[in-house]
């Protein structure tokens, strides 16, 4: 029969660790630990409870606790010595039914792991969704891992560690995240379609109207349909819009969403998150029969990410009447219009001035995104409510200095290109530290004509700088450019440096944002702010209405843009759950 909080909250203290046994790998004073935090007003509260007493042990205390897993495949498996818990999560992966090869690479990736870390690997084995990986995954990620360094291992253990306890803490309080799984499969299913050239790999690619766009537009238009929305179209554009209408005619709208093309080789959840959640949302409410004082407006935005022609967010754009029309005549790598593509697909450009918004029609704007970043995978925190968006300034430049012989000429005749750069980076890391939540980059690094016993006497580069505020932003910008040009003028230098981009901060509206807060607040979760590094739908949106994100934690260290980013079925039924009581207090 399975636990209740109720029972848990009012046991004595050695029956409620008694009931939480083999939530840990032989280490009840976890559990014990986090009892103390006693009564817990759901299962999240005691998930995070449990999390947070074993971020508070000691390092050794911890390392115990790894140490006292068994080995994947390992010595206790084959004597069948694992406890009932670790046989059941390694026989869903199948790593009870090895074959001798299989076998062999996991036991001397076992025994190079322990000889480089001195403690055993760790992997959450039932994986993202719950159902188990396969065996092909769990050898190549142990493989990755084994090239990382020490301190990070022992974090991604412990993170593995609570995860395999969370899919426990399911098992045992007889819950399944429904909501979490079936958004999980969505964006299963929608990462079938890719672009030719990575579909082949196995990599998800969808650019602008290509074929595998077009199947996703549809697939995405589709299950609106049989979910429940009353109006579902695809506009000028390609964005994909779903109403599902208020109680009365005159209702205003919520606008939600995100976009649901991707980079090159990326991933499946970013941008794509914000459109299933909410989705899940509305067909919660059309099987309740429930009609809401305000109708929810689900945008799937067609393109966001600029990969096969150079207009970023045209999908959010076109709706506050930010379609640049010059971008018609932009050819891609093949040599086809943008005109072209969207005639091929249907869309009638002459209808684009249509679609923009009146923002008196709409109550404003949320966006639910994957992090994209380490902060709450760091922080072992499921959601984020985001701040601000950041605001953002690029430049692409050239320092201009002497090529010489490299071995002729002396360290203190030399007007180094590449070394007038390279003080240039390391005065922008500091630079940007001095704030915390600013960002600086070079991305690019180039040395044309470049040769390995020549001083570097160009050296192309690209900066991107990045702050919560544009004043933040701004006040960096200054110091970085009066930097530079101390730079050049000590080390002789000349300087090209081109403005490419500039876009200002979007911060978020406090009465959104505080609904998020309220919606974390309310399954038990602290509430981490933080502001986006990265650029979002929302941005766009912020400029004719008000706009709050949340974040959702990202696993493999947030990485995305990348076939390693994932989220879990848990973090995502927390979104949906967040998503609608942010509903039900916008209804009171």
């Amino acid at each position: 029969m399975a636990l209740t909080l109720e029972q848990l909250n009012s046991a004595l203290a050695e029956e409620a660790a008694q009931m939480l046994d083999g939530i840990y790998e032989h280490s009840p004073w976890v559990a014990e630990r986090a009892l103390k935090a006693r009564p817990f007003q759901s299962l999240p509260h005691l998930k995070h409870a449990l999390v947070k007493a074993l971020a508070q042990a000691s390092q050794q205390e911890q390392l115990g606790l790894i140490r006292a897993h068994p080995e994947l495949a390992g010595k206790a498996m084959v004597s069948k010595t694992l406890t009932a818990e670790s046989t059941n999560e390694q026989s869903k992966a199948g790593l009870t039914d090895c074959t001798p090869e299989e076998f062999a690479r996991l036991h001397k990736l076992n025994a190079d792991y322990n000889a480089k870390f001195g403690f055993p690997f760790i992997l959450a084995v039932r994986g993202a969704r719950g159902l188990g990986l396969n065996k092909r995954q769990i050898i190549e990620t142990f493989a990755r891992r084994l090239e990382g360094q020490p301190d990070f291992e022992r974090e991604e253990c412990l993170r593995n560690i609570n995860r395999i306890a969370e899919i426990r803490l399911n098992d045992k309080f007889g819950f399944e995240p429904t909501l979490g799984n079936e958004v999980w499969d969505w964006h299963e299913d929608l990462a079938r379609h890719s672009d030719p050239g990575f579909a082949e790999k196995g990599q998800l690619t969808v650019t602008y109207l290509t074929d595998a766009h077009r199947a996703c537009m549809q697939q995405i238009a589709t299950l609106m349909r049989e979910v429940g929305f009353d109006e579902v179209y695809v506009d000028a554009v390609g964005n994909v819009v779903g109403r599902y209408h208020g109680a009365t005619p005159e209702a205003q709208y919520l606008m939600t969403g995100s976009h649901y093309d991707s980079v090159r080789n990326g991933g499946k959840y970013d941008g794509r998150l914000g459109i299933y959640v909410p989705i899940a949302c509305v067909r919660e409410l059309h099987r309740g029969q429930r009609r809401l004082p305000f109708g929810i407006e689900v945008v799937a935005f067609a393109e966001e990410e600029g990969q096969r022609y150079k207009a970023t967010f045209l999908g959010s754009g076109a709706l506050v009447g930010q379609f640049n029309p010059d971008w018609l005549e932009q050819k891609d790598a093949d040599g086809i219009t943008m005109r072209q593509a969207m005639a091929h697909a249907g869309l009638d450009v002459a209808q684009i001035p249509a679609i923009r918004r009146d923002p008196a029609q709409y109550l404003g704007f949320v966006e639910v995104h994957v992090e994209q970043g380490p902060v709450l995978n760091e922080m072992q925190l499921p959601l984020g409510v985001v701040s601000s968006i950041n605001g953002s300034v690029r430049f692409v430049g050239e320092l201009i200095g002497v090529a010489c012989h490299a071995g002729t000429t002396p360290m203190d005749r030399r007007s180094d290109a590449v070394c007038g750069l390279a003080e240039l980076a390391l005065f922008m890391e500091q630079r940007a530290r001095q704030d915390g939540d600013s960002v600086a980059t070079i991305g690019q690094l180039n040395v044309p004509a470049g040769s390995i016993n020549v001083v570097p006497g160009r050296c192309q580069f690209s900066l991107d700088l990045r702050a919560p505020t544009d004043a933040q932003r701004d006040a960096m910008l200054s110091d970085v450019l009066a930097e530079l040009d101390r730079i050049c003028q000590r080390r002789g230098l000349g300087l090209k440096l081109e403005e490419t981009m500039r876009a200002p901060a979007a911060p978020s509206a406090p009465a959104w944002q505080a609904r998020w807060e309220a919606a974390v607040a309310s399954l038990g979760l602290p509430v981490h702010r933080m502001p986006s590094g990265a650029g979002h739908d929302a941005m766009k949106l912020h400029e004719v209405m008000p706009q709050a994100m949340l974040f959702v934690r990202g696993q493999n260290s947030g990485i995305s843009h990348n076939p390693l980013e994932s989220t879990t079925n848990d973090d995502i039924q927390l979104s949906v759950q967040a998503f609608m009581h942010v509903l039900e207090h916008l209804t009171h």
